[in-house]
């Protein structure tokens, strides 16, 4: 029996000459296939992740398996830089070599077979040794924007993490390290910016410091008048600002401070009901919070202001892929110290009111929060401008800063963070003192780092040595670096 699919069917089903219309807004092939992940992600992490250069040095079934996790949702490139050629042993242990591959240049058959996972990605095998590239060409791996390396062994492990620790626009590096059931992982990068941190913070809906329009807008509302099922869906932003201008009027223009007038407040708020049942009213007592919680720059986007590089910027050096965060930081700092407060979020969280109602407040939120962001725009462009960059083609408003970025930045301005990481090494004093509480005794590392001097030694142990004495001498160097420390390693 022939078999179709439902488009088949139905289109086998309609009269001659028929051309189905698609809806103007229907996604593209694209946005359906990596539908899920762009829900997480959403386009700028899709984005960040098809502009992606990796390199991932070896091609063992750990780097084969973190490739797969990377090539199935889209990433732009990737290249494995393995000199060896695959064995036996290789095949029984990964999913992405074949009993042909025997024989043949790992690197060449891992980019081959995991290339059948998505089309749109584009991969390379590099069958150099990592060593040789480290002393002939250490620029080639200058060009790509991360570094993966599993098991890679110490001394060729320690060059490569200094030559890319050696200036802050070098690209991060992950280095993976397995043993059976062990594993540890690591992360060197001098700086990474993160702008949408999904905050647990919302944005502020300005309460206490609401703008003109959306003052007027609530003052303008005759809640004894109104009809008592639109009573029922204004929503409680709007009956919060109402209820603390009565509030101001009667008590000299101030908020409630202590707890017997913010629970007046709100007795105040459940005395405008009109029925027992208005949820809308119930949400504005949850809510008052917001009245007597100042609208101002969260502590932590202070901190990120009295930087060195947002202060002194352009003058400063910023690390891979921040150098633009930097500039924006800046212009949000001379933003916040005019008005006192970040550029408003035009997003508005659900509420009980009516759609007519919810609709006429996202757009007064919607029409600040854009007058705001060319208020914020303006003051960009003055930044960039100390640094003598030029409009190209492809730019948005502000020279080599595209829109998309700029609303990003300014939608997640409440939960920007800068994190800072160290070069990686064996047995830093600092890796020790950030153990998880749950180590009696650093085991782990200290086997791990067994394991890699065995895999220095060349895979076996030389006549008069044991894996216990590597083992004893891994755990010497650990207890020495917690004793200068002060910290137990008991």
């Amino acid at each position: 029996m022939e078999s179709h699919n439902i488009e088949e069917s139905t289109t086998a089903l309609a009269p001659q000459g028929y051309i189905p219309l698609l809806p103007a807004s229907a996604p593209d092939g694209k946005t359906r296939r990596y539908d899920r992940q762009l829900r997480l992600w959403a386009a700028s992490g899709q984005n960040a992740l098809e502009s992606a250069r990796l390199l991932v040095v070896g091609s063992s079934a750990t780097s084969s398996s973190i490739l797969k996790n990377l090539v199935l949702p889209g990433v732009g490139h990737f290249t494995i830089l393995d000199h060896q050629k695959v064995t036996p042993e290789d095949v029984g242990n990964n999913f992405f070599l074949e009993v042909g591959s025997i024989g043949k240049p790992r690197a060449e058959e891992a980019v081959r077979l995991l290339l059948e996972l998505n089309d749109s990605v584009h991969g390379v095998a590099n069958t150099s040794d990592i060593e040789d590239v480290l002393t002939n060409d250490p620029s080639y791996i200058l060009g790509f924007t991360l570094i993966i390396t599993h098991n890679l062994a110490d001394g060729p492990l320690r060059k490569l993490a200094s030559l890319l620790w050696s200036n802050p626009t070098h690209p991060p590096l992950i280095v993976a390290r397995t043993a059976g059931f062990l594993a540890d992982f690591t992360i060197q990068v001098h700086e990474h910016a993160v702008v949408d941190s999904h905050s647990e913070n919302a944005p502020s809906l300005r309460i206490d410091k609401p703008f003109p329009e959306l003052l007027e807008h609530s003052l303008a509302l005759d809640f004894a008048t109104m009809d008592p099922t639109d009573h029922g869906h204004v929503p409680y932003v709007c009956i919060l600002i109402r209820a603390m201008h009565d509030w101001k009027q009667a008590h000299d223009g101030n908020p409630p401070t202590s707890y017997a007038e913010k629970q007046a407040f709100k007795a105040q708020i459940t005395a405008m009901q009109v029925k027992a049942d208005e949820e809308n009213f119930e949400e504005a007592v949850t809510q008052a919070y917001r009245v007597w919680t100042a609208t101002g720059v969260p502590s932590d986007i202070q901190a990120l202001f009295a930087d060195p590089k947002c202060t002194g910027y352009p003058n400063t050096t910023a690390g891979t892929g921040t150098s633009q965060f930097w500039a924006l930081l800046r212009a949000l700092h001379l933003f916040t110290a005019a008005r006192g407060y970040l550029p408003l979020n035009p997003s508005v969280p659900d509420m009980k009111a009516d759609t007519k109602s919810y609709i006429q407040l996202q757009g007064m939120y919607k029409r600040q929060a854009d007058a705001e962001r060319k208020e914020f725009v303006g003051l960009l462009r003055e930044v960039i401008a100390q640094t003598g960059q030029r409009h190209v083609e492809g730019d948005g408003e502000v020279p080599g800063v595209s829109d998309d970025a700029i609303v990003e930045f300014v939608k997640n301005a409440h939960g920007l963070k800068v994190l800072r990481g160290q070069e990686w090494g064996v047995l830093r004093p600092e890796a020790i003192a950030g153990l998880e509480p749950s180590y009696s005794r650093p085991l782990i590392p200290s086997a791990m780092k067994a394991f890699q001097t065995f895999l220095a030694l060349g895979s076996q142990f030389p006549a008069g040595i044991c894996a216990y004495d590597l083992l004893v001498h891994s755990w010497d160097d650990i207890s020495s670096a917690a004793d200068r420390l002060g910290t137990s390693t008991y």
